[in-house]
C-alpha cells in the first residue's frame, strides 16, 4: 500500500468505526470502482475543458450509491472542480422546486481547500481574480480604488455576457457584492452572499443596495446556476460536480407534484446536451424501481427515452459511457477484498501491525463477512457498511489494544437492530411480516 499519511489514515477508520462513509480517502478502499473509472474521468476531463455531462446511477439500496458519488467527487476536486451533493426529500429538497435544489446546492458546495460551506470563499476567490486580471493590464493603478472598481464592473459584465442579458439580478447582485466589499458594507455583502446562494428572507434594504428583488423562483434557479458555474470558473474552478441522491423519493410524493419533478429532471438533461451549463457534471442516483417503475421515470415518456438503456447483457459488457450505469452491488470476493484493504490501511498505522496481519487473516475476513452477510439474510451487497464497522470497531481495535484477544476464540458477531439501516432492517428481517414499510 502507497505511503498514507496518519491524519487521513485516521480519518477513514475513524468514519468507519462509526458507520458512515468518510469524507476523503475512498480511493484507499474504492473495490470495484475500477471499472467506472476510465469513462468517469473522460466526462470529467471533457467538463474541465468546458463541456457539460449528465450521468444516471441505478442500485438497489446499499448498493453503494453514495460511495459511487463521493469517489468520483474526489477525483473531480482532484481536478480542481468544485463539488456539491443534494439529498432530495419530499419535504425538504423537493425536485420540483429547483430553487429549493438550487439553495441545497450552494449550501452543500464544497472544493478541495474549502471542506465545507465553499460559497462564500468562491465568491470572494472570484472578486480577487478579477482585480488581478485588471492590475495584470497594467492599466489602473492598483492605488486608485475607484478606476479599479469601475475596471472590475467592466470585466464582470463581459465575463457574464449573455448572462447578464437572460439572468441580470445574478450580475447585478455580483456588482453590489463586489461594492460592499470594497467599502467595507459587511451587513450588504452578508446579505447579497445569501442571495446570491438562493437564500429566502434577505432585507429589503440589502437587497435594494444592489438594485434587485424579490426572491429566486423556480425559473430563475437555472440561470443562476449558470452564473455559479461562471463565478466558479473565474476563481480557479473549472467545472462543478453536482451530485441529485435518492431521487426515488419522487414515487412517494402526490401525482402533480412527481410530475413537476420529473419534468425539471428533463429540463435539466436537456440543458445540459444543449450547452447551456459548461462545467457542469451532473449525477443523479435512484433504485431500478425509479428508473423503470410505473411511479417513476416512465411516467414521463421524454424523459424514459433520454434515460434508457439496455442492460440485458451481461453486466460485465454494460457500456459505462450510456447515460445510465448500474451497480451490482458485492460478492463475498469483493467484501474480502475491501477488509484486505481496511486490515493492511490499520495496520500500516499500527504498533501491533504484525499481530494485526496474523490474527485477522484472509481467511478470517471471509469467515466475518459470511457471518455478516449471513446475519442480513443472505444479502451481500447490502453488508459492506455493517462490515466494516465491525471489523474496524469490534476486531481490529481489539487486536491492536489487547495481546491476549483472539478474534477466533474471543469474538462472536451480534447484530443488533438499533445499529442497521433502514435497508440493512429489512435484509435482516426473519419474515414479511418484520419488513418496515414506508408509508
Amino acid at each position: 500500500m502507497a505511503e498514507i499519511s496518519a491524519a487521513r489514515r485516521r480519518s477513514v477508520l475513524a468514519a468507519l468505526r462509526r458507520g458512515t462513509v468518510p469524507e476523503s480517502g475512498l480511493d484507499l478502499f474504492a473495490v470495484g470502482m475500477e471499472r467506472f473509472a476510465p469513462a468517469f474521468d473522460e466526462e470529467l476531463d471533457r467538463c474541465v475543458a468546458g463541456e457539460a455531462e449528465f450521468k444516471a446511477v441505478r442500485g438497489e439500496y446499499g448498493s453503494g450509491k453514495t460511495f459511487l458519488a463521493r469517489w468520483l467527487a474526489e477525483r473531480a476536486k482532484a481536478r480542481g472542480m468544485a463539488v456539491t451533493e443534494v439529498q432530495v426529500s419530499e419535504t425538504e429538497t423537493p425536485l420540483h422546486r429547483l430553487e429549493t435544489v438550487y439553495r441545497r446546492l450552494c449550501e452543500g458546495l464544497t472544493t478541495a481547500t474549502t471542506p465545507a460551506s465553499a460559497f462564500r470563499s468562491v465568491l470572494d476567490g472570484w472578486l480577487y481574480a478579477l482585480e488581478e486580471d485588471v492590475l495584470a493590464e497594467g492599466s489602473v493603478p492598483a492605488s486608485d480604488s475607484e478606476a479599479l472598481g469601475a475596471a472590475v464592473d467592466a470585466l464582470l459584465a463581459q465575463r457574464l455576457g449573455d448572462l447578464a442579458r437572460t439572468t441580470p439580478g445574478y450580475a447585478a447582485g455580483l456588482r453590489g457584492y463586489r461594492r460592499a466589499v470594497a467599502t467595507g458594507d459587511v451587513d450588504t455583502a452578508d446579505g447579497l452572499s445569501a442571495w446570491l446562494a438562493g437564500q429566502p428572507h434577505v432585507a429589503a434594504s440589502v437587497k435594494r443596495a444592489a438594485g434587485v428583488k424579490g426572491d429566486i423562483d423556480h425559473f430563475l434557479a437555472l440561470g443562476f446556476l449558470q452564473g455559479l458555474l461562471t463565478v466558479l470558473r473565474d476563481a480557479g474552478h473549472p467545472g462543478l460536480l453536482v451530485v441529485l441522491d435518492e431521487v426515488e423519493t419522487l414515487q412517494r410524493v402526490r401525482s402533480d407534484a412527481r410530475a413537476k419533478a420529473l419534468n425539471a429532471l428533463r429540463q435539466l438533461i436537456d440543458d445540459v446536451d444543449t450547452g447551456r451549463f459548461p462545467g457542469l457534471y451532473l449525477m443523479v442516483t435512484g433504485t431500478p424501481a425509479f428508473f423503470d417503475g410505473r411511479q417513476g421515470v416512465q411516467l414521463l415518456p421524454p424523459l424514459a427515452q433520454r434515460l434508457h438503456t439496455d442492460f440485458s447483457t451481461d453486466a460485465r459488457f454494460d457500456n459505462m459511457r450510456a447515460p445510465q450505469v448500474r451497480l451490482t452491488g458485492f460478492t463475498l470476493d469483493r467484501l474480502v477484498e475491501l477488509g484486505q484493504r481496511i486490515r493492511d490501511l490499520y495496520a500500516a498505522g499500527s504498533p501491533a501491525a504484525d499481530r494485526v496481519r496474523l490474527l485477522v487473516d484472509d481467511a478470517y475476513l471471509r469467515t466475518l463477512g459470511q457471518a455478516v452477510a449471513g446475519g442480513l439474510g443472505g444479502r451481500v451487497g447490502v453488508a459492506p457498511r455493517l462490515f466494516l464497522r465491525k471489523l474496524v470497531a469490534d476486531v481490529l481495535d481489539r487486536v491492536e489494544q489487547y495481546e491476549d484477544f483472539d478474534p477466533r476464540k474471543d469474538y462472536a458477531l451480534t447484530i443488533n437492530a438499533t445499529e442497521l439501516t433502514a435497508a440493512e432492517r429489512e435484509a435482516a428481517a426473519a419474515t414479511a411480516d418484520d419488513v418496515e414499510l414506508d408509508v
